[in-house]
């Protein structure tokens, strides 16, 4: 079977992408209290860890720079954009499936 180890340069990039997206994205839209600012950094930090490497690569391709870009660098981009994003992609389908539902009722 093969071994799945990371390269340590790498996984360092993905995580110091997804803390500094997490980080930010508390920054820019203030939690309401602790509980979900821990909430907004793990969800921020987990994407940002999971879907790092293909918002990196996707977004490279889409900015036409991708040629210019080590691959860190585009690990490092992918997961700050995709922790950045997590929140409010999460709270957007939250609203969505909120007005689906009181459709339903009405």
């Amino acid at each position: 079977m093969a071994e799945i180890s990371p390269d340590q340069s790498m996984l360092a990039a993905r995580m110091a992408g997804a803390v500094a997206g997490a980080l930010v994205s508390l920054a820019y839209m203030m939690p309401k209290g602790a509980r979900e600012a821990a909430a907004r950094a793990i969800a921020g930090i987990v994407s940002g860890l999971v879907f790092g490497a293909p918002a990196g690569v996707a977004l490279a391709q889409w900015m036409g720079v991708t040629e210019m870009l080590s691959p860190s660098e585009t690990l490092l981009t992918g997961s700050a954009a995709a922790s950045m994003t997590a929140w409010w992609v999460l709270g957007a389908l939250a609203r969505i499936a909120s007005r689906a539902g009181r459709g339903r009722d009405a």
